[in-house]
């Protein structure tokens, strides 16, 4: 029996090795995209700036990720294989925030520093703010609704 046992700890730390390793972004070319993502990409960046392309397992769904700088802000858009955007992710400065949002932020922030916010938005809808928050040296994040008030569970 105790033979057995070892052979199932080693095929559950594999397992999880393989499921933490599917779970990573991996860097990619734009030529690597899904013919359909990289219309919907080329639709989507105009008059921004590209700073890399990436994909990654999520929920066992294959997803693509384009990261863009527009206006000196950071703008990332996650697609489908078919094209569809899933989530956008966009940097807004706090003070151009209404201002329950921004009183949410600094109310999660506690004595922290905000140092970043991005909206996020799925398929099509805004569905959260997230800080980036600095406390005593250690960074976290943090996430609002948009309503400025406590999630259920983040986004």
């Amino acid at each position: 029996m105790k033979h057995k046992g070892g052979h199932l700890v080693v095929m559950v730390a594999a397992l999880l090795l393989g499921m933490s390793a599917a779970a990573q972004e991996k860097r990619i070319a734009k030529s690597d995209l899904p013919p359909a993502v990289q219309k919907a990409v080329d639709e989507q960046i105009r008059g921004t700036s590209i700073r890399g392309y990436s994909t990654e397992v999520e929920n066992g769904q294959r997803e693509y990720e384009v990261e863009t700088m527009v206006n000196g802000h950071s703008r990332d858009i996650t697609f489908a294989p078919d094209g569809s955007v899933l989530e956008l992710e966009e940097q807004v400065d706090l003070s151009k925030l209404p201002s329950k949002v921004r009183d949410g932020l600094q109310a999660k922030a506690g004595s922290g520093t905000i140092t970043h916010v991005e909206s996020i938005s799925k398929r099509g809808k805004l569905v959260a703010y997230e800080a980036k928050v600095q406390t005593s040296g250690k960074r976290h994040e943090i996430q609002v609704g948009p309503d400025g008030e406590p999630l259920a569970r983040e986004e």
